[in-house]
């Protein structure tokens, strides 16, 4: 293993594709990479460096580490990616989830805390990880996730089988926006919708740009499309005092506090991430509503 890890660790330093942060820290990649390909924690990888492993699993190690020379990121490299408590298979179907979005699932939990059963809803669930970490730390009579892929489908559902029993049962539904919960009254609706503007995409890291599907990062309307959307149909489709909440981009995060109040939420507030920039949007449906039938 030993050998291995040097040999791949030479290949990702002189990696043209790879940007320079990540050839600079090609030692710890390759560690990466190998754990995920082993389905171990890179701790426990520290301590297997001298296991000899079998050619086949040997080949597997180089071409996930071919792969990430070649620019993919390296959550699809490996087919895995953490959130929460949670490991998720992710591919290219799906939008690779980020530690900031878990801070939207810590204002889940707050706003819903003291207070079982309802439904939680994740509009645009990519991967699943939002629902699922709802239904494994949630107290929620049940979740629904939806997504406009049916792809992005398929890799949630395989997620939510490597859930225990422990877990609120999930559903998925697919369409856009809230189209598929019209019948539904939810204690909660969350979501990570796309918010990056077209305009924006030449800015975005080659890795993000390339690689990760462009139906779960872009927006029209400079970003803000997916944001109306939600914020319009919302009060229709949550109970009383039900809540929404959104993880925002930082650069839109002012305006769509803004439009949720034009919208009729009230005791809306933004939280900020581990950097100090805006990352979530809270609010409450306020008492002058409607139903959507």
């Amino acid at each position: 293993m030993r050998a291995l890890l040097e040999e791949i660790t030479t290949l990702l330093a002189g990696a043209a594709r790879l940007d320079a942060e990540s050839r600079a820290d090609a030692h710890r990649e390759a560690r990466l990479i190998a754990a995920g390909v082993l389905d171990l924690a890179p701790g426990e990888l520290a301590r297997q460096v001298d296991r000899v492993v079998p050619h086949t699993v040997a080949d597997r190690i180089r071409a996930a580490a071919m792969r990430r020379s070649a620019g993919e990121p390296l959550a699809y490299c490996v087919g895995s990616a953490a959130f929460r408590h949670l490991v998720l298979q992710v591919d290219a179907r799906v939008l690779i989830p980020r530690p900031e979005t878990e801070i939207v699932v810590d204002e889940v939990l707050r706003v819903c805390r003291g207070r079982s059963g309802g439904t939680a809803v994740d509009i645009g669930t990519g991967s699943g990880a939002i629902a699922l970490a709802l239904a494994s730390e949630g107290a929620f009579d049940r979740v629904i996730a939806t997504d406009v892929s049916a792809d992005a489908l398929m890799v949630a559902a395989i997620n939510r089988d490597r859930l225990g029993p422990d877990a609120s049962p999930v559903e998925f539904r697919a369409g856009a926006d809230l189209a598929p919960v019209r019948d539904v009254r939810a204690r909660v609706i969350v979501s990570n919708p796309p918010y990056i503007s077209f305009r924006e995409a030449s800015a975005l890291p080659c890795a993000v740009r390339d690689w990760e599907p462009a139906t779960a990062l872009f927006a029209d309307d400079d970003g803000m499309a997916r944001y109306d959307a939600l914020l319009a149909d919302a009060p229709g489709c949550l109970e009383d005092g039900g809540w929404l909440v959104l993880e925002v981009d930082a650069r839109r995060a002012g305006l769509t506090a803004e439009r949720a109040a034009r919208a009729g939420f009230v005791e809306v507030r933004l939280v900020k991430d581990l950097s100090g920039r805006d990352r979530v949007l809270v609010a409450r449906a306020g008492p002058e509503r409607h139903h959507n039938n």
